[in-house]
């Protein structure tokens, strides 16, 4: 005999989202004061995710954060399409960013991937980049 839901998850509740409201953060002076909210909280937290590595900090949950450490050493034309991937999937996490596109990378510099995109959010858009070395 399989159990039934009936009743137990039609309880009065309702799921409401979390406002985007957080503390600024000053980057130059690594210091916090104030708040932000809506694009500006967006844009912060498109750069923690790009600057944290996944699974180095076992204070952050695994599905947070992007890998690039072990693309240190590999042929560029795996580094390229996996990078994209893995930018993709680490910021797609945050449920207000609807979508990552418009990859460009340019290979001018040896052993430096550096990649430009656009991250969409229900915010607006972000102009953003990153710089890897391979």
């Amino acid at each position: 005999m399989i159990p039934s839901n009936s009743g137990f998850l039609a309880s009065d509740f309702e799921i409401t989202e979390q406002p985007s409201k957080t503390y600024k953060m000053n980057l130059e002076g690594n210091t916090t004061r104030g708040y932000v909210d809506g694009l500006d909280a967006m844009k912060q937290a498109v750069f923690k995710i790009l600057n944290t590595e996944r699974y180095k900090y076992p204070m952050y949950s695994w599905n947070y954060g992007v890998e690039l450490m072990d693309l240190f050493g590999e042929p560029v034309s795996w580094v390229c399409p996996e990078l994209q991937r893995r930018i993709t999937e680490a910021l797609t996490w945050d449920e207000r960013i609807l979508s990552v596109t418009d990859f460009e990378f340019d290979l001018s510099r040896k052993g430096v991937v550096a990649v430009k995109f656009t991250v969409h959010t229900v915010f607006g858009d972000i102009k953003e980049e990153r710089t890897v070395n391979f």
